[in-house]
């Protein structure tokens, strides 16, 4: 059953993910505030309606809307949502919530070329058509304002913006000084990591994201605040947060040099390693386990513990 607890109540809502439940967050500021907004189903809907009535609300009382990021279990609901409610982000989220022509066609031709380099069979390149198809649970939404670090939100004077990339280049979570609570979106779990996704480059940049180094350094980040409680994307609250944050970037590291070892024994492409990584899930998640992939072998450049061939596809190798 929804309830309040300082000011906050966390809305948890279906999705037709392989993550199974987000988790949404009423805030009771100024304004009353969502922060995410899930995904794009009547289910999703019809849950939210169900459990703002627990709290005497509906709906209709939000004044805005606040996203960690953009993907579609956290910003798809958004079209449900009438025009008068603002929505604020950070600003690399509107080419997502409100996708042009234009994007598309920047996003597949970047995932082509990629696809190249990482040595994807020909069977794979079908699913850049589908690219499109895998927005149909977002939303066609475009931010009211933007939110950048430091930033304290329309209507949320308690609350701060910390700029948190990794997870999605425009990923940022809300931190409250006064008892140390984060509102941390999909940056740090419970119980399991999130995934650095690949993105294309940001507007004006030419350089892939390097999405694993970026996740790493914004946990490291949090280490720097009084952080007492997170309220998290999926699953159960984080109380422990140091302890949570050393696991993860220690279990990243043993899963690198894993790689390493492979690499010390031969060359390999991206999508070699994604077999041996992944062996019973990469043709069904390709996305998934190729971003997973990529992130080992740009943590093991940033060590420099490899190198890689100028080839077609790239072939990596571990230094001697």
């Amino acid at each position: 059953m929804a309830e309040w607890k300082d000011g906050i109540a966390k809305i948890t809502l279906p999705t037709p993910f392989a993550v199974g439940d987000v988790n949404a967050f009423l805030i009771k500021g100024e304004r009353l505030t969502l922060v995410d907004a899930g995904v794009k189903t009547d289910e999703c809907w019809n849950s939210l309606v169900g459990q703002m009535a627990e709290l005497q609300l509906t709906p209709n009382d939000i004044e805005q809307v606040v996203l960690t990021h953009h993907h579609p279990d956290h910003a798809g609901m958004l079209d449900f949502f009438p025009d008068s409610v603002e929505v604020y982000g950070h600003p690399l989220n509107e080419r997502w919530i409100h996708p042009t022509e234009e994007f598309f066609q920047i996003q597949e031709e970047f995932f082509k070329v990629n696809f190249q380099e990482f040595g994807l069979p020909a069977e794979f390149i079908p699913l850049l058509s589908k690219l499109r198809k895998t927005l149909k649970y977002t939303c066609n939404r475009s931010l009211t304002g933007h939110l950048l670090e430091g930033m304290r939100p329309p209507g949320l004077s308690d609350w701060q913006v910390i700029e948190t990339p990794g997870h999605a280049q425009g990923h940022i979570a809300l931190f409250r000084k006064k008892d140390g609570v984060l509102i941390g979106g999909d940056l740090i779990l419970a119980h399991i990591s999130p995934n650095p996704l690949i993105e294309p480059p940001a507007p004006g940049e030419t350089e892939r994201p390097k999405s694993q180094l970026q996740l790493n350094d914004s946990m490291r980040k949090l280490l720097f605040y009084p952080i007492q409680c997170v309220y998290t994307g999926h699953g159960e609250e984080v109380y422990q947060l140091e302890e949570l944050i050393k696991k993860r970037l220690s279990r990243q590291h043993e899963r690198a040099m894993t790689v390493n070892k492979w690499l010390k024994e031969e060359q390999l492409t991206v999508f070699e390693i994604c077999k041996r990584l992944f062996p019973t899930v990469y043709q069904r998640e390709p996305m998934l386990t190729i971003s997973e992939t990529v992130a080992q072998l740009d943590y093991l450049a940033s060590i420099g513990e490899i190198s890689s061939s100028n080839s077609q596809p790239v072939l990596f190798q571990a230094k001697l």
